[in-house]
């Protein structure tokens, strides 16, 4: 898969853009606040249907204008397809070879393939963050895995918003007919996070390795169902589990007005040598797990989808120390698909950046091509 054009239209802070990226690496340059990262969500947008960074889709729309519109010509293994999104009033719309996509409409055709994977700063909230920070994480990257995890967690958040509404109604026959809804969706998404974490597992603890030195304790994570719901066995058994626990925590939740159990309480658990890397890891230990969380989400895809996904690295180089930031450089450059990164200073990723490379210089949400490196000293 290979993005070969890509335009936008009142998308955050850029009015109008068109870029033809590399096939390899494509750098965009710029003091922060310029709009680079702007580009990056533009294109996860694309591939995942969801912003990178927004809370609301309404953020998205540059300051002043009535609706915002980004538009990508893939090339992938059915050939050329153009995929666009448009952000409105009326909320998101999907485009597929100019036919618009309806909600009732398969969105496997939509994705075919086209899988995006970004590390930012931000990421080192997967372990200094709360629970929240990485179900996220898991649900982005086994999206990538299965495109159907999409619609799955919309029906489990659909499920568990009419469950809450039942619970503070008077009538427990009410909670109980939304009961079913929530433990069928709810075990679905459990199953597809521990299929990804069993992927996912001995990739995090070979790249960490590789990283950190052969004498560095073994990185390890592991799915934690809240309230102790054993999530062992087919996704029979983890439904059949759930049904228990909601049974069983029923006065609570309607005491407090919310489930208190199922994958939107889970969390993921990292951990070296058998300690938890957020109290007793190192601030390096913490970046290079992160890292290693990348590394093995981008090599178990390009395994699985016979293809590496794009590559979205937002300003890495500023968070990561010498040694790491050049273990990662060196790691991507070696891969074949193509990567989009952003600096502040192009010295630092032109070594990296490879024969074809395309360099863009980034100013107040404009993009301009073929500018001279700067030169030491000048």
């Amino acid at each position: 898969m290979r993005l070969l054009s890509l335009s936008l239209r009142d998308f955050r802070n850029v009015h109008e853009a068109r870029l033809e990226p590399s096939r390899r690496s494509t750098v965009l340059v710029g003091p922060n606040g310029q709009g680079k990262t702007n580009l990056l969500e533009a294109i996860f947008l694309l591939c995942t249907l969801r912003p990178l960074r927004a809370t609301r889709l309404a953020e998205l729309v540059r300051f002043g204008a009535e609706r915002a519109r980004v538009q990508g010509d893939f090339e992938g293994p059915g050939g050329t397809r153009s995929v666009a999104v448009e952000i409105g009033p009326e909320g998101r719309t999907a485009f597929l070879d100019g036919k618009t996509l309806s909600s009732s409409d398969r969105l496997d055709a939509f994705f075919e393939g086209r899988a995006a994977v970004c590390f930012s700063p931000d990421d080192l909230l997967l372990v200094k963050g709360g629970p929240d920070q990485r179900r996220r994480f898991l649900d982005r990257a086994a999206f990538n895995r299965w495109p159907a995890v999409l619609s799955e967690a919309r029906d489990y958040l659909r499920a568990l918003r009419e469950r809450n509404a039942a619970l503070r109604s008077s009538s427990p026959e009410v909670e109980e007919s939304f009961r079913e809804p929530l433990v069928r969706a709810g075990a679905r998404l459990v199953a597809r996070r521990l299929a990804l974490v069993a992927e996912l597992a001995p990739r995090v603890a070979e790249a960490f390795a590789e990283i950190s030195g052969p004498e560095a304790a073994e990185a390890r994570l592991a799915y934690r169902p809240a309230a102790g719901i054993p999530v062992d066995g087919s996704e029979e058994e983890i439904a059949s589990r759930l049904a228990e626990a909601l049974v069983h925590r029923l006065g609570r939740d309607r005491d407090k007005g919310y489930t208190s159990a199922g994958p939107h309480m889970d969390d993921l658990t990292l951990a070296l040598g058998g300690k938890g890397v957020r109290p007793y890891g190192s601030q390096g230990q913490q970046r290079a797990i992160v890292l290693a969380l990348k590394i093995a989400e981008i090599e178990n895809l390009r395994d699985k989808l016979g293809r590496p996904p794009l590559l979205l690295l937002d300003d890495v180089s500023s968070e990561l120390d010498p040694a790491k930031n050049e273990h990662l450089l060196n790691h991507l450059s070696a891969l074949p698909g193509q990567a989009f990164l952003t600096t502040t200073d192009r010295r630092l990723l032109e070594p990296a950046a490879g024969d074809g490379a395309v360099f863009y210089r980034v100013r107040a949400g404009t993009f301009e091509t073929d500018f001279p490196p700067v030169i030491p000293g000048s």
